[in-house]
């Protein structure tokens, strides 16, 4: 008994450990937002679309792939991230979701809400965690490490009359 409580409480160690990084407060961001991801890794290629909502002061992060069909959503309320319905824990969508809201933080909010990164002309990089290079304002790539990598493109916004 002593040994399987001794493995849940290193699994629960390790996955606090594995949290990923958040700002101190929300960003002020342009909300919604719909993102076109590419996600790349040992030459395997998908698309998803990611809608982000602020809801009352929450952010909401829908991953959903081309044909619609949700592959993760969460709420990010203030420091802690939430499941938002039935779908299973997906904690790679949650570090996707952190490093885009890293990247998406204005450059003007970045040393306060983030004071561990770092920036320099076109690009930002927490650590070695995270690393950010803009192809223009609202259009990046995202460096994840271990060979993992994201290209990040806006959705045209619809006009509303």
């Amino acid at each position: 008994m002593k040994q399987l409580l001794a493995i849940a409480l290193c699994l629960l160690l390790g996955a606090c450990a594995a949290r990923p990084p958040l700002p101190t407060r929300l960003p002020a961001l342009q909300l919604p937002q719909q993102l076109h991801i590419e996600r790349e890794q040992a030459g395997q290629r998908q698309d998803w679309l990611l809608v982000i909502q602020d809801e009352h002061g929450r952010l909401r992060w829908s991953l959903l792939d081309l044909l619609g069909i949700p592959q993760a959503r969460q709420v990010l309320d203030g420091q802690q991230w939430q499941a938002d319905g039935l779908l299973p824990p997906n904690p790679a969508a949650r570090e996707l979701f952190a490093a885009v809201l890293f990247a998406l933080t204005p450059p003007g909010q970045l040393p306060q809400l983030y004071p561990q990164a770092q920036q320099q002309n076109e690009r930002r990089w927490l650590d070695d965690r995270w690393q950010v290079t803009y192809r223009a304002a609202d259009a990046f790539d995202l460096n994840l490490g271990q060979g993992l990598r994201y290209v990040v493109d806006p959705l045209p916004r619809e006009n509303t009359p």
